[in-house]
C-alpha cells in the first residue's frame, strides 16, 4: 500500500500525487503539527485559515472514497514534525511508499529529498507540482543564459503558452502591458462594494477556538475571520471579484486609502497559494469577463500579469537559486526590525494603516506591502532576513516560495538587483500621491529636514546618499543622483542629520 502526503498548500483535487494514486488500495494523510505552525509566528488567522480548509478538504475526500489518517493539532503530541506523523502511520500499517507533491518550500524540500527515505526507510516518490504553468526545469532553461531575467519576458511567454490574452499570436490590444493605465488615485469616485461573508459552519468554529486557545502569543486577531475555507467559498469570492472589483481593478490596483483595506483587490492570493483555486482556471475566468465585456482590458491584463508573470517568475527564482538566495544581504543592512511591526503603534499614519489591515485581516495589498511597510524597511536599512520572516508570518498568502524573493529582492533589494534593475525606494511623495494617508498624519510630507518632517523623506535621501557608490551609475536612478548632486551643501547636511536622528530613534516614530 501507498501513502500519499497531502500539505496544506496542496488543498487541490486533481493534485499530482492524487493522480499516482489509488482511492481503492492506497491511504492518505494530513497533519496539524507543531512545527510547521510555528517555525514563524505565523498570524492566527493564517494558521485558522490552513487548518480549517484541511479539514474541510479532508472530508471531502474522504466523501469521494479516500481513506485519510488525519492528524489533529494536539499541543502536547509527541508528533511535533511530518515525518514523525508519517513514521507512526507507517508503524501501524504496512506502507511500501511514500508519495508526495513537490511542496513549496525549500526547507521541507530538502527534508523530503534528503532524509526522509532513510527516516522512513522507504521509498520516497515525489511528483511535479503542475498546478504551476511553468515548470522548475522550463523555468532554469528559460534562464540559462540570460545576463538578467526580466519578470516582463517571462510573462510574454506564459501568454504565448497559455494563449491567455491573446489573438493570432498577438496580444490583445496590440500591447503586452498596461501598467501604465493603472496607477489612479481613489478618489471617491466608485463605490466600494463590501466583501463576500462567508458563513462559518462547525469545522470553521471548532478551528477558531482552537487557534485562539493554543497560539494567544501570535500576532494579528481572529475578531474579522472571513477567509474562505471551502472550495465552493474560494469560487464564490473570486465570482464576488470578477462582478464587482475587476472592472475597476486596473485604474485604481495601486491606489490607497485610510480605512479601507482591500479597494477593488481580490484577496484570492490564500487560497491560490494553498490551491482552493488554480492559476489558470482563475485567469481563465478573468480573461471570460474582458471578452464578455464586463472588464476592461487594462484591468483584465493586470490582474493576469500577476497570477501568469510576477507569480510564476518569483517561484522560478526561488527554485533557481535557493539556498544560498535566502541569505543575500547585498546592502549590508544590521538594523532590527522595529518593535511596532509587531505591534502596530507608529505615528506615521501611513504604517500604521498598513499594520491595521495586517493585523486585523492577516492580509495588506501589494503597494501596502512593497511601497509602505518594505519601503520603510529598505530606507532604514532592516537585517533583510528579519523582513522576511516577519512577512512570511503575518499573511495569509505566505508561503516561502512567493515572499522570499518578493521581499528580499524587490522589497528589500537584497540579492544586488538579480529580481529588479533598481530598488524600491520612494519618499513620501509617492505616498501622497497614492493614498490618503499624509492628510491625517502628525508629521509633513512637504518637508525633509525638519523637526515634523515625513520620516520617509529624509530617510530617502539618506538611503540615496549612503548608496551613492552602488547607485550613481545604474541608468534608472541617474535623474535622482543629478537632484541630489544639485542640492546645496547645507541643506544636504540638515537632511543626513534629521535621518540620523530618526535612525537612532527608530522604535519612537
Amino acid at each position: 500500500m501507498k501513502l500519499g502526503l497531502i500539505l496544506a498548500d496542496q488543498l487541490t483535487t486533481n493534485l499530482a500525487s492524487l493522480r499516482a494514486l489509488d482511492p481503492e488500495q492506497d491511504m492518505l494523510v494530513m497533519a496539524e503539527v507543531a512545527e510547521e505552525a510555528q517555525y514563524v509566528a505565523h498570524h492566527k488567522q493564517k494558521i485558522a485559515l490552513l487548518f480549517s480548509a484541511m479539514r474541510h478538504f479532508s472530508a471531502q475526500l474522504q466523501a469521494a472514497g479516500w481513506r485519510i489518517h488525519y492528524h489533529h493539532y494536539q499541543p502536547d503530541s509527541p508528533h511535533r514534525s511530518l515525518v514523525e506523523v508519517i513514521q507512526a502511520v507507517c508503524f501501524e500499517y504496512d506502507i511500501e511508499t511514500l508519495v508526495v507533491t513537490e511542496c513549496g518550500e525549500h526547507r521541507l524540500q530538502r527534508a523530503i529529498d534528503e532524509d526522509w527515505q532513510n527516516q522512513l526507510s522507504l521509498p520516497v516518490e515525489c511528483y511535479q507540482d503542475d498546478r504551476f504553468i511553468s515548470s522548475q526545469e522550463e523555468f532554469k532553461s528559460w534562464a540559462s543564459g540570460r545576463k538578467q531575467l526580466r519578470m516582463e519576458f517571462f510573462y510574454r511567454e506564459m501568454r504565448r503558452k497559455t494563449g491567455l490574452l491573446m489573438e493570432q499570436g498577438e496580444p490583445c490590444g496590440g500591447q503586452w502591458n498596461f501598467d501604465q493605465d493603472n496607477r489612479k488615485r481613489y478618489k471617491g469616485a466608485v463605490a466600494l462594494v463590501p466583501r463576500i461573508r462567508h458563513e462559518q459552519d462547525e469545522i470553521d468554529q471548532q478551528v477558531l477556538e482552537l487557534v485562539e486557545r493554543e497560539f494567544p502569543k501570535h500576532p494579528g486577531t481572529m475578531e474579522h475571520f472571513n477567509w474562505a475555507t471551502t472550495r465552493e467559498q474560494a469560487q464564490a469570492e473570486l465570482s464576488h471579484f470578477i462582478q464587482h472589483r475587476l472592472p475597476h481593478f486596473g485604474d485604481y490596483q495601486d491606489a490607497m486609502v485610510s480605512g479601507e483595506h482591500t479597494l477593488f483587490h481580490s484577496l484570492i492570493a490564500p487560497y491560490l497559494n494553498c490551491g482552493l483555486l488554480t492559476p489558470l482556471e482563475v485567469c481563465q475566468q478573468v480573461e471570460l469577463a474582458y471578452q464578455q465585456g464586463k472588464a476592461p482590458l487594462n484591468a483584465a491584463e493586470g490582474f493576469i500579469r500577476q497570477i501568469i508573470g510576477w507569480r510564476e517568475y518569483v517561484r522560478g527564482i526561488y527554485w533557481l537559486l535557493m539556498p544560498q538566495y535566502g541569505q543575500q544581504n547585498q546592502l549590508n543592512n544590521q538594523r532590527q526590525l522595529p518593535g511596532y511591526f509587531w505591534h502596530g503603534n507608529t505615528r506615521m499614519k501611513c504604517m500604521s494603516e498598513c499594520f491595521e489591515s495586517t493585523f486585523r485581516n492577516a492580509y495588506a495589498h501589494h503597494i501596502q506591502r512593497l511601497m509602505i511597510t518594505g519601503n520603510f524597511s529598505l530606507l532604514a536599512g532592516i537585517t533583510p532576513q528579519q523582513v522576511c520572516d516577519w512577512y512570511l508570518a503575518v499573511y495569509a498568502d505566505a508561503y516561502d516560495w512567493v515572499e522570499l524573493p518578493n521581499t528580499l529582492g524587490m522589497v528589500m533589494h537584497a540579492d544586488g538587483g538579480y529580481l529588479a534593475s533598481k530598488p524600491y525606494a520612494a519618499s513620501g511623495n509617492y505616498i501622497n500621491k497614492m493614498s490618503d494617508y499624509c492628510k491625517h498624519c502628525s508629521y509633513s510630507v512637504k518637508t525633509s529636514s525638519e523637526e515634523n518632517s515625513c520620516p520617509f523623506n529624509s530617510l530617502y535621501w539618506h538611503f540615496i546618499q549612503r548608496h551613492q557608490q552602488q547607485f550613481e551609475k545604474n541608468p534608472r536612478m541617474a535623474m535622482i543622483y543629478r537632484s541630489w548632486t544639485k542640492m546645496a551643501d547645507e541643506k544636504q547636511q540638515a537632511i543626513i542629520h534629521r535621518a540620523e536622528y530618526l535612525l537612532e530613534h527608530i522604535e519612537e516614530l
